[in-house]
């Protein structure tokens, strides 16, 4: 699994910070989560191939979080794309994106698929036979959704000597994978895990910008590998945080020790500070395991 930070900056763009674009991969799908200003540049700079990216993740319809949709839309369709693209995201996106491509006539050759959210309560948006997608319900100023990622558990692994010892055929292989016992000729049950050991443990990836603090989300992302928690403020701020509904570090920290996460990593950075270290600092008073993210950053999680 493996999480390259485009963008991790609140409000405007500037010239050495990006706002909010990530991209997720993980099971050798490529997620783009948000789209602010800048994201067809910043994947060109991490050499990221607009190919392989069929479904984007909306959190909210916050410019910082979505403007920069419209724009990788169109050089989709100006590099002869023609996989289908599926766009998930807010009751109102559908209509933000068709109006500017039929004012400047600019269909794309391409299907494109508007997946609208309008529930409050948790819901699974994308699913195939390896990765499934919800919904994290956040607290913010408009509708917004944050997204849990989360692997399915994968084949057993065949124990070679094991099966080569009881001379199982390679027939039976794909069956052994699947967790069923074997049976012999002679009518003996070979029980599954004397064929094969547990397969790797699946991996899981929140996201969750932009939220006032709400522990009503803890359950939601429990036990999490990594879980993405913006902190917009620090904790001399959070009377910025509660009106403008972001949260601060030290919250974001909170969520992570209830939740139980991993690893925490924090971003969403107001600019009013001149370093970001700040926030690491006070979110290790609360929980240990903190990241920083930051424009143009990879993290491996193995």
């Amino acid at each position: 699994m493996k999480l390259t930070v485009l963008g991790c900056y609140a409000a405007t763009p500037r010239t050495i910070t990006n706002p909010t674009s990530q991209v997720l991969e993980i099971q050798n799908r490529l997620f783009l989560i948000d789209c602010g200003e800048g994201t067809q540049v910043q994947l060109r700079k991490n050499k990221i191939k607009f190919s392989k990216i069929n479904h984007i993740f909306i959190s909210h319809l916050h410019g910082d979080h979505c403007y920069g949709l419209i724009g990788l839309v169109s050089t989709f369709m100006l590099l002869n794309r023609e996989n289908d693209l599926h766009i998930y995201g807010p009751k109102g996106i559908k209509e933000i994106i068709t109006l500017q491509l039929r004012l400047s006539n600019s269909w794309t050759a391409y299907s494109l698929f508007f997946h609208e959210l309008t529930s409050t309560e948790s819901e699974v948006i994308f699913e195939d036979e390896k990765v499934i997608v919800k919904t994290i319900p956040l607290k913010h100023r408009i509708y917004t959704n944050g997204f849990l990622f989360q692997e399915k558990t994968g084949e057993r692994k065949l124990d070679i000597n094991a099966v080569q010892e009881y001379e199982i055929e390679t027939c039976y292989f794909q069956n052994i994978k699947n967790g069923k016992d074997i049976v012999l000729d002679n009518g003996k049950v070979i029980p599954n895990n004397l064929l094969s050991h547990d397969p790797i443990p699946p991996k899981s990836y929140a996201f969750c910008s932009d939220t006032v603090f709400d522990e009503s989300i803890v359950p939601l992302i429990e036990n999490v590998d990594v879980l993405y928690h913006e902190s917009t403020f620090l904790d001399s701020e959070e009377h910025l945080s509660e009106r403008t509904m972001h949260s601060t570090a030290k919250q974001a920290a909170t969520i992570a020790l209830k939740a139980n996460v991993a690893t925490l990593i924090l971003g969403h950075y107001s600019t009013r500070y001149d370093t970001i270290d700040l926030f690491k600092t006070e979110a290790q008073t609360i929980f240990p395991n903190v990241l920083l993210a930051d424009d143009g950053k990879s993290f491996n999680f193995e």
